[in-house]
C-alpha cells in the first residue's frame, strides 16, 4: 500500500467526503458547522472523520474507511488527526457497541443517554431511550 497523508479537508473537498459516504449512510456535509479529516492514499479519500458543531457541543461522526483500504489503521489515523484539531472541548458520540472498545483507547468513555446534549442526543432518537436496543452506545471524551 503506498503512503498515506492525513489532513482536513478544505471545504472545496467535502464532496470527496459525501462520495465516500455513499456507501455509509448517504451523510451530507455541512461547511458552515463541520470539519472533516481524510486519510488520502495516491490522491484518493479513503478514509474520514467529522467532527460537527452542535448548540450543545461537538460529536465526532461518519469514521468510515472504503472496503478496500480496511486494515491499514487509516480510521485510527482520522480519528486522531480530529482529536488534535477538536479536542480541546469535550466530543460526543453515538459509538456502535462493538467500535466501544476502539474509542475506548482514544479517551471515549461510556455516558448515559442523559449526559449527552440534547441536541446531539436529538439524532438518534427514533432509538426512543433505547440507544442499545439501536446498536449504539453514548461516550464522551473530554477535552484536554
Amino acid at each position: 500500500m503506498s503512503p498515506a497523508t492525513t489532513r482536513k479537508l478544505t471545504t472545496a473537498e467535502f464532496p470527496l467526503a459525501e462520495k465516500v459516504w455513499t456507501h455509509y449512510r448517504g451523510q451530507k456535509a455541512d461547511p458552515k458547522n463541520e470539519r472533516i479529516f481524510g486519510v488520502f492514499v495516491n490522491g484518493k479519500l479513503v478514509a474520514t472523520s467529522r467532527c460537527t458543531r452542535h448548540p450543545g457541543g461537538l460529536e465526532m461522526d461518519c469514521v468510515f474507511t472504503l472496503d478496500e483500504f480496511r486494515g491499514y489503521g487509516y480510521a485510527r489515523h482520522v480519528v486522531q488527526a480530529l482529536i488534535d484539531a477538536c479536542g480541546k472541548e469535550p466530543i460526543y458520540i453515538h459509538s456502535t457497541l462493538v467500535l466501544r472498545s476502539f474509542y475506548k483507547t482514544f479517551g471515549w468513555r461510556p455516558i448515559g443517554e442523559k449526559e449527552m446534549p440534547q441536541s446531539i442526543r436529538d439524532r438518534f432518537i427514533f432509538c426512543f431511550g433505547e440507544m442499545e436496543g439501536c446498536n449504539a452506545i453514548p461516550m464522551v471524551r473530554d477535552g484536554t
